[in-house]
């Protein structure tokens, strides 16, 4: 229920538990406004740890919860978490209980991760996707990709904040802002976005305030975080991590997806969260295509491999287009064959078809998540949505608009034939005349770009200013597989390098990634700069 706005600008901010508010005066005391990095913990050397009785999972989550206390909400004040699990503690209890008993449940156990907050879990915290219209969804149900962590042992330490609604509310909205958790900041330089719209998991992630992450996707919300904040992010073909529970824009492209600081830790995640389920009829093939992701982990994978060079998509930054040429260089070196691509015919339809896409789909996917959620959410479908946020327009409609939504509630549906025809077209475009006949035409193994330019100076009231080019439209929209590891630093500021391929092919993607990563190591952490540092003579 809302009444006085007082109650409704502490709902705005970031859920903090008690835990929480206990340790922030510790965490004040042991960490400074500029952070010391924290170190890249693999999951694999989570695990070791573990294993040989170095640490345990109750002392890694305490880690995690004080560094939480001392970077996201005090020191830099990240705002990349915008809950903590209550039971995180005791389900890390369980899991120590478990491992001393020789019992493991599979490949995370003991593992603290976090995931984006518009996916359900049946731990006692809601799932917003950054509004206050659903402060009170609690929702006592896993996502399936939540439960297949869970089992795999994992020990869910929080959600993270995100662009309201997976930035699908306005074309002049802000990534990383929401009403209930505020703005997102990127933890290499603080003035710049963090991306959209899994920002919370990309900052969190490269923050070190979990091992692992989980982000969700329609077009660019995995792969844009991870590459401006220097992390490894898979986009898989849709369908291969069933969406069911998880907050919607458009089921032709929505998935989920890991976040991590390697690619190695991006496969075993993959391999946990992969396959079938009966909720979502897109995964209905995925257990024919899942596999362990692990094994395709191949230092040697870039020999003779036939790579596509898509130029066309490296945009007009000179930094990134500088740190795009080393890195075909280094892909050379090797071993991979490079071979560039032609731009394909129509490619500047695409982006209006996806749009009558996404706008026909938000309306009808969104109403089916809200009437399932728990009696005491107030909103029920997307006229409910609208009318919420005009009258909370001071907290939830402070910097930009709702023309989405508006457009959503005004479409036809899908028996209009403007919307089939945009289903076809774009499918089409990005699929059949697109990613497969730039593969096709030269026998290709993978396509490759940057992901993206360097972060941009966050801007509420302008909104994103992306800087550089990238290819990211034609797999988001395909939904085909797309891949990004870190490629380098443009001031400062990390870039990424995409490896785009067919349906199906996150062991190949995988494969050619961590052999590029290997070969570079390109990966730096981030310093919590609060302006560019000052080139030196």
């Amino acid at each position: 229920m809302w009444v006085e706005a007082d109650l409704a600008r502490a709902l705005a901010r970031c859920f903090v538990t008690d835990m929480t508010r206990i340790l922030a005066p510790l965490a004040l005391f042991l960490v400074a406004a500029a952070p010391a990095p924290e170190p890249d913990r693999s999951i694999a050397q989570t695990e070791s740890d573990l294993v040989a009785g170095r640490t345990t999972s109750v002392v890694l989550v305490r880690h995690y919860l004080a560094r939480i206390a001392a970077v996201d909400k005090a020191g830099p004040k990240l705002n990349a978490v915008i809950a903590l699990n209550p039971r995180a503690l005791a389900d890390a209890a369980a899991s120590d209980a478990r491992r001393k008993a020789g019992r493991p449940r599979g490949l995370l156990e003991g593992v603290p991760i976090l995931i984006k907050d518009n996916i359900d879990s049946a731990d006692p915290i809601p799932t917003t996707a950054g509004s206050l219209a659903l402060a009170n969804n609690i929702t006592h149900r896993d996502a399936p990709l939540m439960a297949r962590l869970r089992a795999a042992g994992a020990i869910l330490i929080g959600k993270t904040n995100l662009s309201e609604w997976a930035n699908m509310r306005s074309p002049t909205s802000s990534s990383g802002w929401s009403g209930k958790g505020g703005l997102t900041r990127n933890p290499y330089i603080l003035d710049r976005s963090a991306c959209g719209s899994s920002s919370g998991t990309g900052a969190a992630i490269a923050a070190g305030l979990a091992v692992a992450g989980v982000g969700t996707e329609t077009d660019g919300s995995v792969t844009c975080p991870a590459s401006v904040q220097a992390l490894v992010g898979l986009k898989p073909t849709v369908g291969l991590i069933p969406r069911s529970h998880v907050v919607p824009i458009s089921h032709s492209q929505d998935t989920a997806g890991p976040m991590t600081t390697s690619v190695a830790d991006t496969a075993r995640m993959l391999t946990v969260m992969a396959g079938s389920d009966a909720g979502d009829p897109a995964s209905a093939d995925a257990n024919r295509h899942k596999q362990d992701y692990t094994k395709a982990l191949d230092v040697g994978a870039l020999k003779g491999a036939r790579i596509g060079v898509l130029r066309w998509a490296i945009g007009d930054e000179p930094g990134t287009a500088k740190a795009f040429e080393a890195a075909l260089a280094q892909l050379k070196a090797a071993g991979a064959i490079l071979v560039d691509v032609k731009k394909p015919a129509d490619h500047d339809k695409m982006g209006s078809y996806e749009q009558t896409i996404l706008i026909t789909e938000l309306k009808q996917d969104l109403n089916a998540y809200l009437a399932s959620t728990p009696s005491n959410v107030a909103v029920r479908d997307m006229a409910g949505l609208i009318a919420f946020n005009k009258a909370h327009a001071a907290q939830e409609l402070p910097w930009f608009g709702q023309e989405f939504f508006e457009q959503a509630q005004a479409s036809k549906g899908y028996d209009d034939a403007e919307y089939k025809k945009a289903v076809a077209e774009a499918k089409r475009l990005a699929g059949e005349d697109g990613i497969d006949r730039m593969l096709a035409g030269d026998h290709l193994d993978a396509l490759v770009a940057p992901t993206g330019g360097p972060s941009w100076r966050t801007d509420l009231i302008a909104g994103d200013h992306f800087v550089g080019g990238g290819a990211g439209n034609y797999p988001a929209v395909a939904g085909y597989p797309h891949l990004t590891v870190p490629m380098g630093q443009v001031h400062g500021l990390p870039v990424g390098l995409s490896f785009i391929g067919a349906k199906w092919t996150e062991a190949k993607l995988i494969a050619l990634g961590y052999s590029y990563e290997q070969a570079t190591h390109a990966r730096r952490l981030p310093q919590f700069l609060t302006a560019p540092e000052t080139p030196k003579p």
